[in-house]
């Protein structure tokens, strides 16, 4: 049985919160937060472009759904569909497990950081012409976060 994201996450922050903790007291905080948001971009981008090869799908709104739902495994997500075609897949968090983890840690500015950031570097990586558009998060203090995948064909050119 694989461990689900939310549990490498938390996994993860055992030693990422420490890290970046030193990394701001040593380079300040805007240099370390770039640094880690250069080095986990990088990473969270190939995880972007793995998945969208493995699932071989041009339907945005089928291959995204599937994203979400490794990302909701053990109940880590709760959210409402308000769009799935073709070329666009919505949705508005209500309920969010990673940031609720973060917020007890007294962490939420991490949690960010390390979690919600990706999501971009990851929606990079479907291609050139998936734009993710997000101006809220749960993490920040907002009641939802709303994830807006959009297919640009002017993107692709």
């Amino acid at each position: 049985m694989s461990v689900s994201v939310i549990e490498q996450a938390k996994i993860q922050a055992e030693v990422l919160i420490p890290l970046v903790k030193a990394l701001q007291a040593e380079l300040g905080e805007a240099r370390a937060n770039a640094l880690v948001r250069k080095a986990l971009g990088d990473l969270y981008r190939r995880y972007g472009e793995e998945f969208w090869k493995t699932k071989n799908d041009s339907n945005v709104g089928r291959a995204a759904a599937s994203a979400f739902m490794t990302y909701a495994r053990d109940d880590a997500l709760a959210y409402d569909v308000i769009e799935q075609t073709q070329d666009a897949f919505g949705l508005d968090v209500k309920r969010c497990a990673y940031a609720e983890f973060y917020k007890a840690l007294g962490e939420p500015e991490l949690g960010f950081l390390l979690i919600c950031t990706a999501d971009f570097a990851t929606a990079e990586g479907f291609g050139p012409d998936i734009k993710l558009t997000r101006t809220q998060t749960i993490m920040q203090g907002a009641t939802h976060c709303n994830f807006r995948y959009r297919r640009d064909p002017a993107g692709s050119k």
